[in-house]
């Protein structure tokens, strides 16, 4: 019984946010409110466990952000990186989308996605506003790219960091395996952009003219505050790189940054709490409660386990099925709870395997799938939620079908390019 509760709950719920007749939010916390309510998870499943509860390291951490982006606001730097690229691309919007696209798959590499959406979306909104030119294209090829990139190393996406702890992959494992079909997929990426938001490239040229006679050296508004802002950031960065050896969190090392630089830049509440995406953490808070139900009850389970037992003990067919699964799979709920849940089976489905090499395909396959299947949809990725907070804050604002009808293709196309590399890697060529 409960677990058609929890079924019932998500799906109306996914409904009212597809169809976005109730605001996302109002939606996901009702939600919550409903599977708490009727015994289908616990305050102590919803609050305090790792499996069923909200994801606590990633709602602290887009706050740490968020206020760290605020202060940084203030400097002017964002104004001054959209100015500089819009003069790197010469004023062509095609060009500009193209390098933000390549910036944004590069840092998120290193930085997890979210954090990186966070940093890159004021400078993609600034650099829109200076050519007249809808933002919401840029915006979405931007968090697109993000999750792609994301995918390249361990701690780029959040479901590689479980994968890397569950299958005992390193950093460099990520690197050998993950980064060259992340190379190929953002250039096959990049060459479908100018057919996949086709009609966005119309520019003004006499607002590209005014752009180009700009000094974007004048648009630094406080230097102190900028070099306090790249001191902390630096910090933060470093230990976001270096967080599996240290053992501190992201989300530690993010309000460890924001407290740091609130304090040293005597910034006043108003000022950086000004920049918080409320609406995206609440958002989420409701989301991971109700994902959580499908946890818990068992529903996530039983469709992996589904999908495991139909291969048949055929390595192939089951990195293959793993891939096209998870891809679905976590276009629909977060890729974060579905890679959680979807771990302990691919570890069971891995040892019974012989080939080492076959067995190890089935992390990546699960890895590539979860990654690139968290573009599908609005809510596939949490980057894509923040990113949409953005929007709508900005006055720009994304719809469900707007994301989804583009993310729903890449997602398609990066699945049908990872596909024959599992194959040729780990089945012809080892």
């Amino acid at each position: 019984m409960l677990m058609w509760i929890a079924v019932a709950v998500f799906v109306v719920g996914y409904v009212l946010i597809a169809t976005e007749r109730v605001p996302k939010t109002v939606v996901a916390l009702a939600g919550a409110g409903i599977v708490l309510a009727l015994g289908v998870v616990s305050s102590e499943d919803a609050f305090y466990s790792k499996d069923t509860g909200i994801d606590w390291d990633v709602i602290f951490l887009l706050l740490g952000m968020m206020i760290i982006v605020g202060v940084l606001r203030r400097t002017g730097v964002f104004e001054y990186i959209a100015i500089w690229a819009v003069k790197r691309a010469k004023g062509s919007p095609l060009r500009v989308m193209v390098l933000l696209v390549l910036i944004t798959a590069t840092a998120s590499t290193l930085l997890d996605n979210v954090t990186t959406v966070l940093l890159l979306a004021p400078v993609t909104l600034l650099v829109c506003d200076r050519l007249g030119i809808n933002p919401v294209p840029f915006l979405i090829a931007e968090v697109l790219s993000s999750n792609i990139g994301g995918a390249a190393t361990l701690i780029g996406d959040p479901p590689n960091i479980i994968i890397g702890s569950r299958a005992g992959l390193s950093f460099n494992d990520f690197l050998v395996h993950m980064t060259p079909i992340v190379v190929v997929e953002l250039v096959v990426f990049t060459l479908v952009l100018p057919v996949l938001f086709r009609g966005s490239f119309q520019v003004d040229p006499d607002r590209v003219a005014d752009v180009m006679e700009l000094n974007e050296r004048e648009a630094i508004q406080d230097k102190r505050l900028l070099i306090q802002c790249g001191v902390v950031l630096a910090a933060v960065f470093a230990l976001f790189i270096a967080h599996t050896a240290l053992h501190v969190e992201p989300s530690v090392a993010a309000l460890l940054g924001a407290g740091v630089l609130v304090l040293i830049s005597s910034s006043k509440p108003k000022d950086f709490l000004a920049s918080v995406e409320w609406e995206t953490l609440l958002f989420f808070a409701g989301l991971f409660v109700m994902v959580g139900a499908l946890v818990k009850t068992g529903v996530i389970g039983d469709l992996a386990a589904l999908a495991t037992d139909a291969t048949g003990g055929d390595a192939l067919a089951a990195v293959l099925l793993i891939l096209g699964v998870s891809a679905l799979l976590s276009g629909v709920i977060d890729n974060i709870p579905y890679v959680a849940t979807m771990s302990p089976l691919v570890a069971e489905l891995a040892a019974g395997i012989a080939n080492p090499v076959h067995a190890e395909a089935l992390w990546w396959s699960l890895a590539l799938g979860a990654d690139f299947g968290g573009n599908m949809t609005a809510i596939g990725a949490s980057a894509n939620v923040v990113v949409l907070g953005i929007a709508k804050r900005n006055g720009t604002p994304i719809s469900f079908w707007e994301f989804t009808r583009k993310g729903a293709v890449v997602t398609l196309i990066t699945i049908v390019v990872a596909a024959p590399y599992l194959w040729l890697r780990y089945f012809v060529l080892a």
